[in-house]
């Protein structure tokens, strides 16, 4: 401690003194080698423990929305030795816009030391609005209520225009998975709890003069819904299959989920309903180079028995992250059924002295398909291509995240501008 202080001491005075060449070769030393020390502490190998946040502002505009503004962050960690665990990662935001809306979301995957167990959260809450064209792919989806709706022995035919949907909106899902074994196999259960309230159909009118069937009115009354408000309560078998060297942005390995949901109406649901979800993913690198990376993505969400309340019916763009059907907005297209296949090609660009994969760009192609029910619509009857391009900026090296702009192309005039952390799956 003494030492100590006579080194202060001796630099603080060497500060007053800069003329003195002992003491300029003093401080010069003291420079570098907290300079060397910073730069080490980058460039440490990743250790259990390891937090690395990246944070960004949310800007955007929407004509649903407005001007949108807020925040978000990701942050991964490793929650065991990195050379036996895999890093956990969390995507957390906060947005607000100029129509009064708040989106807050908390999306998480987590390996707890040595993968022993899966952790993956989606918490929401949404006071916000969101457009419907009713259910279905296909040029029926542009038209909201079936022309042959029957209402007190009287005919309303649809309209072309979108139906905007005000709500808030609670989600709390979180599964836990256990590890089989060492190839990568899972198996567990989860708790899902999805509630809508103050829902606000706008284009509905009942009005004998100017009357408007909505697909939701329409829905809700054949399946004996409320029209303000739903509950959807369950539980859920899940397998899992993962063996990707990274989340955020992986080069290798594979990804397939297989869950069963249960949704009892004595745990609180409107009505009793089951759905299944398959999905897979795979990465290919070709010649074992992680700078052209072939991604594939697929799944299918299915209504296997009894009524799901409308806005719960499968949709465009609402799974975990809501990142497929690019360009489309979230609930584009919705259906009892609804499958959706993807193909990416990851490239890199320019490499820097500090980080090889600093830039690259991204060029996707998907489609999307989805039942009607009752409007006579079948899944794989229509099929919506979306396809575009996108540019990557690594923020963060060792955790692989990425800061990526995509813009996109669709069916009916679509396109869509997205600003997306990691890769998109």
């Amino acid at each position: 401690m003494k030492k100590l202080s006579l080194n202060f001491l001796f630099l603080f005075l060497c500060t007053l003194v800069t003329a003195n060449p002992v003491c300029a070769q003093r401080v010069n030393s003291a420079k570098v080698d907290k300079k060397a020390e910073k730069q080490a502490k980058k460039n440490k190998p990743p250790e259990k423990g390891d937090v690395y946040i990246t944070p960004v502002p949310v800007i955007g505009a929407n004509p649903a929305f407005g001007f949108i503004y807020g925040a978000g962050a990701a942050a991964s960690a490793f929650l065991g030795e990195p050379a036996t665990t895999k890093l956990s990662s969390a995507l957390l935001g906060i947005a607000f816009t100029t129509k009064k809306q708040t989106i807050t979301t908390l999306k998480s995957t987590v390996y707890t030391s040595n993968n022993e167990w899966i952790l993956m959260g989606d918490w929401r809450y949404l006071d916000s609005s969101q457009p419907t064209w009713g259910l279905g792919t296909g040029p029926q989806s542009a038209r909201l209520a079936d022309s042959g709706f029957e209402f007190n022995d009287k005919r309303y035919d649809g309209t072309s225009e979108a139906d905007m949907m005000q709500f808030q909106f609670f989600r709390f899902y979180e599964t836990a998975l256990r590890k089989i074994n060492d190839k990568g196999f899972y198996a567990g259960i989860g708790l899902h709890l999805d509630l809508f309230s103050n829902i606000n159909d706008q284009l509905l009118s009942l009005a004998p003069s100017d009357t408007v069937i909505t697909p939701y009115y329409a829905y809700n009354v054949a399946k004996g819904f409320d029209q303000e408000e739903s509950t959807l309560v369950g539980l859920s078998l899940n397998g899992m299959l993962d063996t990707r060297d990274n989340i955020n942005n992986p080069y290798s390995g594979r990804y397939a989920l297989l869950s069963f949901k249960i949704n009892p109406e004595f745990m609180g649901s409107d009505q009793s309903s089951t759905q299944l979800w398959m999905e897979y993913r795979d990465y290919f690198s070709f010649d074992g180079d992680s700078n052209n990376i072939l991604a594939l993505w697929a799944f299918g969400n299915f209504t296997t028995s009894g009524n799901l309340p409308y806005m719960n019916l499968p949709a465009s763009a609402w799974d975990q992250y809501a990142k497929s059907s690019e360009p489309y907005a979230q609930g584009r297209f919705r259906g009892y059924d609804l499958v959706f296949a993807g193909i990416e090609f990851r490239r890199h660009l320019l490499a820097t002295a500090k980080n090889p994969k600093f830039f690259g760009a991204v060029a996707y192609a998907n489609i999307t398909t989805a039942n009607g029910g009752d409007n006579g619509i079948s899944l794989f009857e229509y099929i919506e291509p979306g396809y575009g391009v996108g540019l990557r900026l690594n923020i963060s090296k060792k955790a692989r995240t990425n800061l990526g702009i995509d813009y996109g192309w669709g069916n009916y005039g679509t396109t869509g501008f997205f600003l997306r952390l990691n890769e998109n799956f």
